[in-house]
């Protein structure tokens, strides 16, 4: 180790990819700059989830205490069919004690995140639009899903459409539920979890044919989001009756990158392996991305071989992360015959089975960044 001392590292792109990379590799003696185009660091996203595989990291950062205060500790998911029903439980955490899954805000993960990466002394530049990528002898593109660095690397790429549409609101909750509670229907499904500090979060996907623009910043009617699931029981009308404002934004798959590094420029995050929503992991394998490319620098003294490392260690997880999350979307739209068979075989596995239900995701959650052989 030592071989990111005094080293300078320039890094595009100041969300969660970005700095818990400048954080990490502050700590280890880097003189990093981060450029962000926004003049503040606020979040335009909601709700996400971290589980113990990304919580490892932020610990190993020194961040446990202050994402504590922050967030709200997670039990696992509950699957319910569109009328309310209860279809599966997964206590994610009693498998797992002493492993958290916290729910948090994704603006407030960022602030802790800034508030370490100055504190290490990283410096973050706002209002820095990066209209021609630096000269660095190292630059990190973590910026996002349109990433110049991404699009330097790999030249222009068309992402293809999914036939879905999300809607993402907050709403006003205290009331205690320390699970995330997904409602499944034909053709679309709904999630939601608290975040604490009186807010929950709320997700809502549907199949539609007709195009909508990717991105967070859409405005969109509550009307047609509370339409859209008119017929869902339970708790769910009574959260969209208190949605008063609601982004929208059409789903898009896009390919993993071809190309993560050439010896000088590096991606991570969102800008190398877009996921979709369905897994929770997207925050989360942007969060172990940086951890590995940080060890990866520290430990292997020759560059080219370091970015190679990383690509050849992460690419593989990566992918078989986002198979999953294609896999839940078919999953929690089933209709006909397929829902039937497919919600009747979860009961029967939540009850007879749950250890095999539990397991079915442990080389997510179980997966330790700390541990990784980097060299």
């Amino acid at each position: 180790m030592g071989h990111l001392t005094n080293r300078d590292i320039t890094i595009i792109g100041a969300g969660v990819a970005g700095l818990t990379a400048a954080l990490a590799l502050a700590q280890r003696g880097a003189r990093v700059q981060v450029h962000e185009r926004a003049g503040a660091l606020r979040e335009v996203g909601a709700g996400l989830q971290i589980s113990p595989n990304a919580g490892r990291v932020l610990d190993a950062l020194g961040l446990s205490a202050a994402l504590d205060a922050v967030s709200a500790r997670s039990e696992g998911v509950v699957l319910h069919d569109s009328h309310g029903r209860q279809v599966a439980a997964m206590p994610l955490a009693a498998h797992r004690p002493g492993q958290p899954f916290r729910f948090i805000h994704r603006a407030r993960l960022v602030e802790v995140l800034e508030q370490a990466a100055r504190a290490a002394g990283a410096d973050i530049i706002l209002n820095a639009e990066v209209t021609e990528l630096p000269e660095s002898p190292l630059l990190i593109g973590a910026d996002g899903l349109h990433s110049r660095v991404r699009s330097a690397l790999n030249g222009a790429e068309t992402p293809f459409f999914t036939g879905q549409t999300a809607w993402r609101a907050l709403i006003p909750d205290t009331a205690p539920d320390p699970f995330a509670r997904v409602f499944m229907g034909p053709g679309r499904h709904l999630v939601s979890y608290p975040l604490g500090a009186g807010l929950r979060n709320l997700v809502a996907v549907i199949e539609r044919p007709d195009w909508t623009a990717e991105g967070w910043s859409h405005e969109d009617d509550p009307a047609h989001l509370r339409a859209a699931f008119a017929r869902f029981g339970g708790p769910v009308p009574g959260w969209l009756a208190q949605v008063d404002r609601v982004g929208v934004w059409g789903l898009f798959r896009h390919q993993i990158a071809a190309r993560w590094q050439d010896d000088r420029r590096v991606i991570l995050g969102d800008a190398v392996h877009p996921t979709l929503p369905f897994m929770a992991q997207g925050a989360v394998m942007a969060i172990e991305d940086a951890w590995i490319l940080t060890e990866c620098l520290d430990r292997i003294a020759d560059q080219p071989a370091a970015l190679a490392r990383y690509q050849a260690l992460r690419a593989p997880r990566v992918a078989r992360v986002i198979q999953a999350a294609n896999a839940n979307a078919r999953n929690y739209h089933l209709s006909g015959p397929a829902r039937l068979i497919g919600h009747t075989g979860l009961r029967a596995m939540s009850k007879l089975a749950p250890g095999a239900l539990l397991g079915k995701f442990d080389w997510i959650y179980d997966y330790d960044p700390l541990a990784e052989k980097v060299a």
